[in-house]
């Protein structure tokens, strides 16, 4: 493994951009579907229940 780095010194930057990449996205969809259920929620809330007759 050590070989592969000497031979090619730019692949560990190559992989840290693509690791950091990654976490980026992870993020983004992470906190998007935090703010769709925050959403769905609070619309449940602010519905009225039917009122019995």
């Amino acid at each position: 493994m050590s070989d592969l780095f000497d031979e090619y010194p730019m692949l560990i930057f190559a992989l840290e951009s693509l690791l950091a990449l990654f976490l980026l996205v992870f993020i983004v969809v992470w906190t998007s579907s935090g703010k769709k259920k925050a959403a769905r929620a609070h619309s449940r809330e602010t519905q009225k229940p039917p009122q019995p007759r």
